[in-house]
């Protein structure tokens, strides 16, 4: 498995990032989407079963490939797993052509200055290592910024870099995700005081330090354009954010350059009470539709 062919697929190859990285808070809720009530399981290790068959379900359908998904990024849970008796990071990228990507973040500080750091990830290193060992390409973590508060961007794009180069020295290309929530008081202004801080980090790093974005999809259109053209930066995705899939396909398709990496907005529609063809034709749809969004 060639990391250049992954980062060349990442940086230049048409299609999307599949986010198939709901942790523990947010699996039952989506679970609850897909058609299987929480009397479907006693214990956590029971709900994950049913999470990995719901995403063996996705991974395995023939309308996931890696001719519209460039990646798929997973819960540590589901890269200790197993997809057809590989392991998950190996059928994505040798049965699907789809680079694997591994979610590191322990989930989100308290609200401070307006906005949620990362909480500390005192194993990261150990967990670093266990991903490039299982054939990671890249990891991703994020942060939430409620409100236009300088103090508060600063810290969580501060600490996105930071913990991005540890990831970078690890051998991976991290995604930051610095996420503007999408009810903010303000969000074209709290966009504006990001973009500044991420454009600022960008232009620190070194020339081999190569980061990937995954943003909220602005309010401004282009707002991110000298990002997606810097030199440090593989690709920049966007998340769905809460917006549903046709208004997230949208205002996608007026962002020149930025490429999907929903979740939810991907397994919409998909239930767990429908055939093989019905669940097949409605992830193919909703692929397609993200696909044509993110080839603008």
């Amino acid at each position: 498995m060639s990391n250049a062919d992954q980062l060349e697929k990442i940086k230049n190859a048409p299609g999307f990032i599949a986010a198939l990285d709901q942790s523990g808070g947010s699996t039952p809720k989506a679970l609850g989407l897909y058609g299987v009530t929480p009397d479907a399981w006693s214990n956590d290790e029971e709900m994950f079963d049913v999470v990995h068959a719901m995403r063996t379900r996705i991974m395995t359908s023939p309308s996931f490939s890696g001719d519209r998904i460039l990646g798929a990024i997973l819960f540590e849970n589901t890269m200790d797993r197993k997809v057809e008796g590989r392991s998950t990071a190996g059928y994505l990228w040798d049965v699907k052509n789809v680079v694997p990507f591994l979610k590191v973040d322990k989930g989100l500080a308290d609200v401070v200055d307006g906005a949620q750091v990362m909480k500390p990830m005192p194993d990261l290193d150990e967990l670093l290592r266990k991903a490039v060992a299982a054939g990671i390409f890249g990891t991703k973590m994020r942060s939430v910024i409620k409100e236009a508060n300088e103090t508060g961007i600063k810290a969580v794009v501060a600490q996105q870099f930071e913990i991005g180069r540890q990831i970078i020295a690890a051998g991976l290309v991290p995604i930051i995700e610095p996420e503007v929530d999408i009810h903010c008081p303000d969000k074209a202004a709290a966009e504006g005081l990001l973009h500044a801080e991420i454009m600022r980090h960008l232009d620190g790093l070194n020339a081999d330090e190569i980061v990937m974005l995954k943003l909220t999809l602005p309010e401004k259109d282009g707002l991110y354009a000298d990002c997606i053209a810097h030199p440090n930066v593989a690709r920049v995705v966007a998340l769905s954010g809460g917006y549903s899939r046709e208004e997230a396909n949208e205002r996608l398709s007026r962002q020149h350059g930025m490429v999907a990496s929903f979740s939810r907005a991907l397994s919409e529609g998909l239930s767990a009470q429908q055939s093989e063809e019905e669940f097949d034709a409605t992830l193919d749809a909703s692929i397609a539709s993200i696909a044509a969004a993110s080839a603008t």
